[in-house]
């Protein structure tokens, strides 16, 4: 009887390899020694295979490897409850891999009932503008969809009224054909039923056997108050079917909030830009600002400067799902008349003296800052 060789020595890897270091090591080895791969020397290569695939089956299950590091070949073998095992659920492990060498799937042939290629529906998009006002507040609205629904003369089932779909006879139900690739079975989808395992021999009329038809449906859509722009609903159930037999998908409906001409957003603040004259910024003043609920009063302390900002607190927009409000900063600038009148001038001239400033260069920072708020 042979000596088995190191499983690490099959791989060609260290004892330290990681996870994927094996499964690369694996999908090279197999596709190197692939008996379809060898047809010269079958035999050689077909046993090569089953070795480096014994070798896979224990490295890359952390409680083989583990037991294997330790014990040796002993562990694995029946004496310590494990036996190489080439049954369909290890063999699953192996699809993506072969799947990526030789193009398909199930490649060992994993026995089971047809699965639909429509067994999902189609998810479908919708896009919806809005105001900022309507996001802050909420809104219910209708909207119209265009989709695919299940055909209500044979009721998604594409036979013709007081018929059946029918097994197909090329898979027999199964959905797929299988075949044999060497040492195991490659299956494939069967081309007669497109993997659905059933054929139609009369079909529906109104749907010419997809089960589908095209329809227009109008549906009610609850917004809730603070989505913003880009925000994704979920209508779950509401959207298209796929041929016959599919259960629908679901519609996302992707907001778009229309830029406001005052309010510029940041998360849940508010951020507006107003103007003071010189007297009002001098001497103080109270303001009316705007705000998504009205307006409201500003008071302006005496002796304020361009580019102060005032925080008015909770006037943002509400926080989605969540309680509370962000906050409205209201920043003002000092507006400077272009135009005066003689007496306007004169009264200027009088009170120059007195508000005079030092007309030394701002620093950078504090520059940036005032060319930031005014463009």
């Amino acid at each position: 009887m042979n000596q088995k060789r190191d499983y690490y020595e099959v791989m060609g890897i260290g004892r330290n390899a990681s996870d994927q270091e094996i499964k690369s090591a694996y999908r090279r080895l197999a596709m190197q020694h692939h008996p379809d791969r060898n047809p010269n020397n079958k035999e050689e290569a077909e046993e090569k295979f089953k070795e480096i695939t014994e070798a896979y089956t224990v490295l890359a299950d952390t409680q083989k490897r583990a037991a294997y590091d330790r014990y040796g070949h002993s562990a694995v073998s029946g004496g310590a409850g494990w036996a190489p095992d080439f049954s369909s659920s290890i063999f699953s492990d192996f699809e993506d891999i072969f799947g990526d060498l030789f193009g398909f799937g199930n490649v060992f042939g994993r026995t089971g009932r047809a699965r639909s290629r429509a067994a999902g529906g189609i998810d479908l998009r919708y896009d919806l503008e809005i105001s900022l006002e309507e996001a802050a507040a909420g809104m219910e609205t209708k909207i119209k969809i265009p989709r695919w629904e299940s055909c209500p003369t044979c009721e998604g089932t594409g036979a013709k009224k007081g018929s059946k779909p029918v097994h197909c006879p090329t898979c027999g139900g199964r959905g797929q054909l299988r075949h044999q690739q060497g040492f195991f079975t490659v299956t494939r989808t069967c081309p007669q039923c497109q993997g659905m395992g059933q054929v139609i021999r009369d079909l529906c009329s109104n749907c010419q056997g997809e089960g589908r038809v095209n329809a227009e449906r109008v549906l009610g859509l609850k917004i809730p108050p603070g989505v913003d722009d880009g925000t994704r609903l979920r209508v779950a159930g509401e959207g298209g079917v796929a041929i016959r037999g599919s259960a629908p998908g679901d519609l996302y409906v992707i907001l778009k909030v229309r830029e406001h001409p005052y309010f510029d957003r940041r998360g849940n603040d508010l951020h507006c830009t107003v103007p003071l004259s010189i007297s009002q910024a001098s001497l103080g003043a109270e303001i009316l600002v705007p705000t998504l609920r009205g307006q409201e009063r500003l008071r302006i302390p005496e002796g304020t400067q361009s580019s102060s900002v005032f925080r008015l607190r909770a006037l943002g927009m509400p926080i989605l799902e969540g309680r509370g409000h962000g906050d409205l900063y209201v920043t003002v600038f000092v507006v400077t008349p272009t135009r005066l009148s003689r007496e306007h001038r004169r009264w200027l001239e009088i009170l120059a003296p007195f508000v005079r400033v030092d007309n030394k260069p701002l620093e950078r920072r504090t520059a940036e800052k005032v060319k930031d708020i005014f463009g």
